[in-house]
């Protein structure tokens, strides 16, 4: 028989019960509020980001190993205004290229650029020996990438190459490039290919696969 102090207890652990379901729905409902406003408020800011920088196609020089040839690809991605800033881009996804599964060129680096800036060729220099008008991109790799790159003569080379077409592809007025590792001059990227020298725009078109080289439109 059930006592009058049971019946007590019983009814007393049910409305302990139903007022603890309720606080925990109340609780949960205030975290998807606050969820909920956190997306809206960082929606505005993404939108703007890519307002910004809209998507556009670009031409890739991705280095192949097995030929010692540079084969082209066309990637879409999200590309700054600035000239600098897009130099940038490019030889960031031209790296992931490097480090993609199956990659013709592997190289395995999480990050192999501090920098680009530009300085104006010296006349004479440059595509067909025009330097008038042109640019020098002087692009600071990372020792990472230095220390990532497999030693030898081709395939330094053609890392160093396929940064070339890339930017002059699709920056036309990139005519030539300097290579620093970690803003310093060094003799060679991993003890072959020289990086005291300045390499010129027609030395990319002379790598088989690459004779096309040239402004993708902008």
């Amino acid at each position: 028989m059930i006592t009058t102090l049971q019946k007590s207890l019983f009814f007393a652990m049910l409305a302990a019960s139903v007022v603890m379901a309720a606080y925990l729905i109340r609780l949960r409902n205030r975290a998807e509020d606050r969820l909920q406003a956190q997306v809206a408020a960082a929606a505005p800011a993404a939108m703007g980001e890519s307002a910004g920088n809209p998507n556009k196609v670009v031409i890739l020089y991705v280095p192949n190993d097995l030929d010692d040839s540079l084969t082209t690809v066309e990637r879409n991605i999200p590309l700054p205004v600035d000239e600098n800033a897009q130099a940038r881009v490019l030889l960031e996804n031209l790296i992931e290229a490097y480090r993609a599964p199956g990659a013709t060129h592997p190289m395995s680096v999480a990050t192999g650029i501090n920098d680009v800036y530009f300085l104006a060729a010296p006349e004479g220099r440059g595509q067909g020996g025009a330097g008038a008008g042109g640019q020098t991109a002087v692009v600071d790799l990372t020792g990472a990438l230095a220390a990532a790159q497999p030693s030898g003569i081709e395939p330094e080379t053609l890392t160093l190459l396929s940064m070339l077409a890339t930017l002059h592809a699709n920056l036309p007025r990139v005519t030539q490039v300097h290579f620093l590792v970690d803003g310093q001059s060094r003799e060679t990227l991993a003890g072959h290919a020289d990086l005291t020298r300045t390499y010129l725009a027609g030395d990319a078109e002379r790598r088989p696969g690459a004779a096309g080289v040239g402004g993708a439109g902008r």
